[in-house]
Parts: structure tokens; C-alpha cells; sequence
């Protein structure tokens, strides 16, 4: 019997290229683990009405962490115009399942490592070490969000805030409302999960990243959590920083930071800008965290106009193999894969067309497994 169970799920586009990438390194490594393979995506959504079915969501209850690959998002119309014929008109909305899971899982912390390998043609320098937490189930893509605004949203919204009332005659039809939630508890664990990692590997500062001066009462909260929880880290420096001058000082001196944190959607732009000081997204890894199941993921997307040539850079589900690697507790291997990657960077001779290269994607991970 395999030690791990691992659901499989390749998703969209290029999500099946990156994972039988995967696949190659991880057999290698002879990772004593059963793949069991899942149905995920922009498929069932058209055939089924649903990108995430049921039987999915059991799979994952029933595994011991997910792989995943990538996934196709689309407005909410043109999803709707999507669907097989015998489910049009029946008030199904899309929602993205990756979203969907990481709050049906509570995978609350989503760890992303951003970090220059020498060699990389594409790194904007190469002393950037950069590891991003983002807050991964409330804030905007928490989907509490109206249109049209119904009557009693807005009339409590006018009664009990003064701002509201510029918006009292407008037509519900002519307004949207999309809610930032932020919870204590949400703050303090993404936090916590920032300043325990800093402790773990001697990391020197924790930047809280957020926007208090404007968004005073969600960025606030963020911003107060994290001075209490400061206190009890006192070999961590605690820095805050709004989220706009946080870009141009990335762009300016990333090598100065160490480890961000912030809520949802600040953290995943934030997160894309750091992973393109690295090269790119096709480097780009991350781990969706709970308290007892994870999920990995590289960030790129699903990059349909690509799916099926082996085109795309599968360092970053190589990557997101290692944080994968690391939570079972297989850390010798991981830093054996890691060592793998950064050698066929250095090296330079096997290369994708991003880095300037000719070479397939399962010709990037038979390089690395070989040095595995």
C-alpha cells in the first residue's frame, strides 16, 4: 500500500503538460505515493455545469494533499454562454474552483517562494529570495458580491454608513458590490504563518503589506494584528508597507526584503510582481495551506493556445513538486529536486522558449530528473 495518497488534477490548457512533467521528476524520485486522478475545470463546467463536481470534492477529502495544474476563468457571461445547451438558462454561475476549494478545505495560508537561480537569463537580479503570504480565503475573493444591488443591501448600507448616500438613486442595475471581508482570526493566522517561517529558516524581517491609510478598516486590522503579533517575534523585524510604494520598492530593491505577507488580493498581485523579478511565472510556485490538507499549484495560468505542445516551463510545477515534497516531509528529496533545478538553470543547456531555448517541457524534466 503507497504511503501517500495524492490527487492528481491537471485541470486546463496546459495544466496536463506541466503535471506529466511532474510526473517524470516524481517518478524518479520514487515517491512512494498513488496518484489518483480527478476531474477538474473548464470541461464539466460546459458539460456539467460545474467546474468542481462533487465527486471531486470527495476525492480530495479523501487524499492526503492534491497536485494540481491549471485553470481556465472567465467572466461570469461568457462562462454562462459556455455551458451545454441543456443547462442554459438555469441561473448557474461560475465560480473558479481553485477558489471554491481553497474555501471548502479552509486552506487559509498561501505560501508562494520567490527566488533568483543563477543563470537565469530572465531574473531581474540574482540576489532576490523573496517568500510571499497571502491571506487565501476572505478579502475580495471571498464572492460575496451583488449585481444588480438588491433594495435591502442598499438600504441598510445608506442607513448605516453616510458615505452610502451619494449612491441611495442609483439604479440597481447601474451598481456593483463587491465586499472585502476580513476576519481577526484570518489576519492573525496568515500572519502568524509568515512570522513562524521567518523564525524557522532565520529570515530577518516580516513586511506587512497592505493599504491602511485609505482602506482604513480591513487594512487597519491587518496592520494591528501584525504589530500584536509582532511582539512575540522579537528576532523578526516587523516592516509595513502600502501595497503601492510595496510595488515600486520591489522594483527598486527586492534584494532588501525577505518575507511578505497581506490578504488576498493584494498578495496575489503583489506575488505576480515578485515572481517576474525571477523570471516569470513560468517560475513561480505555491502551496495552499490548511490545517490538515494542502494544495500545489504553480501560479501560471492555463495558457490554452499552448495546451498539448509541451511547449510551456515546467520549472514552476517542478517547483511546487519541492513545497509539496517538504509538507509530506520528504525534505530530503526536496532538496535534492531543488538542487536538480538549479543546476539545469545554471547549466543552461536545456531551455525552454521563455529562457531563449529550443527544448520541450518533458526535455526540462528529464534534465532534472536525471540530476535527481
Amino acid at each position: 500500500m503507497a504511503k501517500y495518497r495524492i490527487a492528481w488534477l491537471p485541470g486546463d490548457g496546459i495544466g496536463k503538460d506541466v503535471m506529466d512533467a511532474a510526473r517524470i521528476v516524481l517518478d524518479e524520485l520514487e515517491l512512494n505515493a498513488e496518484y489518483v486522478p480527478g476531474d477538474v475545470g473548464w470541461e464539466f463546467w460546459c458539460s456539467e455545469g460545474d467546474a468542481l463536481p462533487e465527486r471531486t470534492v470527495d476525492l480530495l477529502r479523501n487524499t492526503d494533499c492534491c497536485l494540481f495544474g491549471a485553470i481556465t476563468s472567465k467572466p461570469k457571461e461568457e462562462a454562462a454562454r459556455e455551458l451545454a445547451p441543456e443547462f442554459q438558462d438555469q441561473g448557474l454561475v461560475y465560480f473558479s474552483p481553485i477558489v471554491r476549494i481553497r474555501q471548502l478545505l479552509d486552506l487559509h495560508t498561501n505560501m508562494r517562494p520567490c527566488k533568483a537561480y543563477p543563470g537565469n537569463p530572465l531574473n531581474y537580479r540574482d540576489d532576490i529570495d523573496l517568500v510571499v503570504f497571502r491571506e487565501n480565503t476572505e478579502g475580495l475573493y471571498a464572492g460575496v458580491e451583488f449585481h444588480p444591488v438588491p433594495d435591502e443591501v442598499r438600504q441598510a448600507l445608506v442607513r448605516n454608513h453616510p458615505k452610502m448616500s451619494r449612491f441611495a438613486e442609483v439604479p440597481a442595475q447601474e451598481m456593483a458590490i463587491s465586499c472585502r471581508i476580513f476576519t481577526r482570526r484570518g489576519c492573525r493566522r496568515i500572519v502568524r504563518q509568515a512570522f513562524d517561517y521567518a523564525r524557522r529558516f532565520k529570515r530577518p524581517s516580516v513586511t506587512v503589506v497592505e493599504k491602511p491609510n485609505v482602506i482604513r478598516e480591513t487594512s487597519g486590522m491587518m496592520i494591528r494584528e501584525a504589530r500584536d503579533i509582532a511582539t512575540e517575534y522579537p528576532d523578526v523585524e516587523l516592516w509595513e508597507t502600502n501595497v503601492d510604494a510595496m510595488a515600486m520598492w520591489l522594483v527598486k530593491n527586492p534584494e532588501d526584503y525577505s518575507v511578505l505577507v497581506s490578504s488576498n488580493m493584494f498578495g496575489d498581485i503583489i506575488s505576480d510582481l515578485c515572481a517576474q523579478l525571477v523570471g516569470g511565472l513560468g517560475f513561480a510556485s505555491s502551496a495552499n495551506i490548511g490545517d490538515s490538507y494542502a494544495l500545489f499549484e504553480p501560479t501560471h495560468g492555463s495558457a490554452p493556445k499552448y495546451a498539448g505542445q509541451y511547449k510551456v516551463n515546467p520549472m514552476a510545477m517542478l517547483l511546487t513538486v519541492k513545497l509539496m515534497l517538504d509538507w509530506l516531509g520528504e525534505v530530503e528529496s526536496g532538496q535534492r529536486l531543488e538542487t536538480a533545478i538549479a543546476e539545469v538553470i545554471e547549466e543552461g543547456e536545456v531551455r525552454t522558449y521563455d529562457m531563449g531555448g529550443t527544448s520541450t517541457t518533458l526535455e526540462v524534466a528529464g534534465a532534472v530528473a536525471a540530476k535527481v
